[in-house]
C-alpha cells in the first residue's frame, strides 16, 4: 500500500498530510477519503482541470496519461512537467509526494 505525502496547502491541508491508500485508487479519491477536500467539478470523469496536482515523487509509477487528460491539463493553472489530474492518476506500489496548486480554473463556474 503506497504512502501519499501531501505538502502543506494554505486552505486544503495547512499542515500537510501523510496517509496510506490502496493501489489502483485515484489520487483524488485518496485525498477525499483523508479529508482533503480536493475540488473535482466534473465528478471525476476527467472533463475539467480542477483536481490538478503536481506529483513531486513517484510520478513514473502512476498509470499512463491518456489523450483526454493531456488535453484537460492544458487548461490547468500552474501546469508543471509532473502535473496530473488527480481523478485520472491511479496509484501503484510506489510512495507519492504531491503538491496541491494554490488555484484551480473551473470553467464551469467562470
Amino acid at each position: 500500500m503506497p504512502t501519499i505525502t501531501v505538502l502543506p496547502h494554505p486552505e486544503l491541508a495547512p499542515e500537510g498530510a501523510v496517509f496510506d491508500a490502496p493501489e489502483k485508487m485515484s489520487i483524488c479519491d485518496a485525498l477525499l477519503l483523508n479529508k482533503i477536500d480536493m475540488e473535482h467539478a466534473c465528478g471525476q470523469v476527467g472533463a475539467c482541470s480542477t483536481c490538478h496536482v503536481v506529483v513531486l515523487q513517484g510520478f513514473e509509477s502512476l498509470n499512463e496519461l491518456g489523450d483526454n487528460e493531456e488535453d484537460m491539463l492544458d487548461q490547468a493553472w500552474g501546469l508543471q512537467p509532473h502535473s496530473r489530474l488527480s481523478c485520472q492518476a491511479r496509484l501503484a506500489q510506489e510512495d507519492l509526494t504531491v503538491e496541491l496548486p494554490r488555484y484551480t480554473l473551473n470553467h464551469a463556474k467562470e
